[in-house]
């Protein structure tokens, strides 16, 4: 792995460099092209390593704050260039940064704390983001990354396409468009031996066929959402552009902090009082921020920037979510699930209003410390309740890189 990777989150122009030197240190088998570019202009950048004529396609950064994806990316393109057994006959496509832009307005210094994480956070509207935007918007509507993604999609034809996702504290698991029968064993080992918990109860794959502990296969058409209220729908997300190609993608996620409490699969005492416990918090929280921003706007200039269309954004969600959570029986009753959802109901506001703060203390606005005292209580009960632990980010990479390469060796096998 690279020094650049192990130490710290790249920046998209230092994984440029990075992968601008590879491709001209091994020049028969690596080639860097620009396909296609950002809203803001900033080039979508791939780099492609071998000759074969079966493709996987990895991509990065489609979140702006799930930065492991990048140094990821980096160990497995220099690990495709020295096993040649990889590329025999597959050639690998890495798409460095599917969101330049979003990277450009998020920081994470690391290791250090959530608050750290959240005092630089950017997470942008569900619209603005590469492979969400389908689900949530009109064909002729869709940003130039999303389709920049598909168009690499569409010319690649991947048998497997793999989106590198990280997550700020829990544990690790994978999400799959169809199922890559035998990924669980070895990804389950990985990230034992790596001392990562496999988070079993994702509420990120709420109600979805387990093909193994912390491994998801998202459900067909026809199957009932666990969130109704939620805009976004993973059924239609560039995950399933594959499909028409005969391909399967995997997403592999990755905690930056873990913790233990996310894999126990004991069943909850009382989940559905629960549930409706989160959706009272997540409703006051969320009606915090709401008020500072009520106070704020008339004040602030450019009123309709990226942080505060996704803090809008976000809080625009908690309305129907609360309802959710309060009419609905839980989609899971383990404990790990339930803590899950807990989880989900801490970030919103406060991905919300940590977004909210950048923008007041820009303006420098009188209601900024305000803000500053929420998010900062927020960001240490959050760690305090789920008594979180930093992963070293050359456990998050080579367990990424690990799983992704063990997918690809299924899925191949697979369509063997």
């Amino acid at each position: 792995m690279s020094q650049l990777a192990a130490n710290r989150y790249p920046s998209v122009p230092e994984l440029v460099v990075c992968a601008r030197e590879l491709a001209g240190h091994r020049p028969d088998l690596c080639t860097l092209r620009q396909v296609g570019a950002s809203r803001a202009g900033r080039p979508l950048h791939l780099l492609s390593v071998g000759h074969g004529p079966r493709t996987v396609l990895v991509v990065a950064g489609a979140h702006a704050n799930e930065p492991t994806g990048g140094s990821t990316l980096l160990a497995l393109a220099e690990w495709t260039v020295r096993d040649a057994a990889l590329r025999a006959d597959t050639s690998w496509h890495f798409l460095l940064c599917a969101d330049p832009d979003g990277a450009s307005l998020h920081r994470t210094p690391a290791p250090r704390t959530l608050l750290d994480y959240h005092r630089h956070f950017f997470r942008p509207a569900g619209p603005e983001q590469p492979e969400w935007s389908p689900s949530v918007l009109p064909p002729d509507r869709l940003p130039p990354e999303t389709l920049a993604l598909k168009g690499v999609i569409d010319e690649l034809r991947p048998y497997l396409q793999v989106s590198l996702h990280c997550t700020d504290l829990g544990g690790s698991w994978v999400q799959l468009t169809r199922d890559i029968p035998g990924l669980a064993a070895p990804f389950a080992a990985s990230a034992a031996r790596l001392g990562i918990p496999v988070e079993t109860g994702a509420s990120d794959a709420a109600g979805w066929p387990v093909s193994g502990p912390g491994v998801h296969v998202l459900p067909g058409p026809g199957s009932a959402a666990a969130y109704p209220s939620l805009p976004e729908d993973a059924r239609h997300t560039t995950w399933h552009h594959a499909h028409r190609y005969g391909g399967v993608t995997a997403i592999v996620e990755v905690p930056m902090w873990a913790s233990d409490m996310v894999d126990d699969m004991a069943a909850h005492p009382a989940p559905r009082a629960a549930l409706r416990g989160f959706a009272r918090r997540l409703r006051h929280d969320a009606g915090l921020v709401e008020a500072v921003l009520g106070d704020a706007l008339p004040r602030l200039p450019g009123a309709d920037g990226p942080l505060l269309r996704a803090a809008r954004w976000a809080l625009g969600l908690v309305p129907g979510l609360a309802d959710d959570w309060g009419r609905l029986p839980p989609a899971g009753t383990s404990m790990a699930y339930i803590g899950s959802v807990d989880a989900f109901g801490r970030r919103l506001p406060l991905r919300a209003a940590a977004m909210l703060l950048r923008v007041l203390r820009e303006a420098d606005d009188r209601a900024a410390p305000r803000l500053d005292h929420l998010v900062t209580q927020w960001s240490e009960a959050f760690a305090d309740r789920f008594k979180a632990r930093w992963v070293p980010l050359e456990r998050q990479v080579e367990h990424q890189a690990r799983t992704t390469v063990e997918a690809a060796l299924h899925a191949r096998a697979r369509d063997a």
